[in-house]
């Protein structure tokens, strides 16, 4: 996981993708709002490591769908949704 630097809204994880447009903009999205949180691209990920990721990811969202926004393990957000993000990550 890598670490973005920024406003401390609660714990914030990106699971996303390197080459997927609705990634980046909701990377970019977060940056743009100033929110300190973590990413992973899980396609650069060695198996084992993609593998170990995927079932976390599922159990926020079962289709293992990017990006995958979740907040303190409590909620998530799939796909790039900026109003509901900006809802609910205040």
């Amino acid at each position: 996981m890598k670490h973005v630097e920024g406003r401390n809204v609660g714990n914030i994880v990106l699971y996303a993708l390197s080459t997927c447009i609705w990634c980046r903009k909701t990377k970019e999205l977060l940056d743009e709002l100033n929110i300190d949180y973590h990413y992973v691209y899980v396609d650069l990920l060695d198996e084992d490591e993609k593998n170990k990721i995927k079932e976390e990811i599922s159990k926020w969202n079962p289709d293992c769908s990017f990006p995958t926004l979740v907040k303190d393990n409590k909620f998530c957000i799939t796909g790039y949704n900026p109003v509901e993000i900006k809802k609910r990550i205040k």
